[in-house]
């Protein structure tokens, strides 16, 4: 009888470690080469990088719904470019599927969906939200990041997320 506790334990104890390395390799998502996202890539455009949250108190800017027609959310790898580069993502408007574009910053790259345009401060070309934003400045004090290098992506299938190692991973 004891020997059918342990073997039932030990067999618990296994299935609970399947489940959560299934839980967890589900959670990272697909791994891309950087060659690939260097060879998908537009041509650069470079300017500054801004933050915006239209549920944050004081903000002017927008609504909750994206021109995509998703609703804003600061929890996913999105961002909205400049309304005079639309066209050069492929053109965002409601109910298209979404555009995807590289962002180099800091020495940090990271995919991220294009979801929204705006009139943006001149010099500015995109808007990340806050989770994206947060990735190039953890603490959000800088407000506004320069330099920045914008690509888009062709196809429609990317994943967004940080470029890590010579890898792209879904989720940190």
């Amino acid at each position: 009888m004891m020997l059918f506790r342990s073997s039932a334990a030990i067999c618990g104890a296994a299935v609970a470690l399947t489940v959560s390395v299934t839980v967890a390799r589900s959670e990272i998502g697909a791994v891309h080469s950087i060659a690939v996202v260097n060879a998908a890539s537009g041509e650069a455009i470079v300017g500054a990088a801004s933050t915006y949250n239209p549920f944050r108190p004081g903000k002017q800017e927008g609504g909750p719904d994206t021109a995509s027609g998703e609703r804003y959310d600061p929890s996913v790898w999105a961002a909205a470019i400049k309304t005079s580069l639309r066209q050069k993502f492929g053109g965002v408007q409601y109910g298209a599927r979404p555009k995807y574009a590289l962002v180099e910053a800091v020495g940090k790259k990271v995919i991220v969906k294009i979801n929204d345009v705006g009139p943006l401060t001149p010099g500015r070309i995109i808007d990340l939200n806050e989770r994206t934003m947060r990735y190039f400045d953890p603490s959000l004090q800088l407000g506004v990041i320069h330099s920045v290098s914008v690509r888009p992506l062709s196809g429609d299938y990317w994943i967004p997320g940080p470029v890590l190692d010579g890898f792209l991973t879904a989720d940190l």
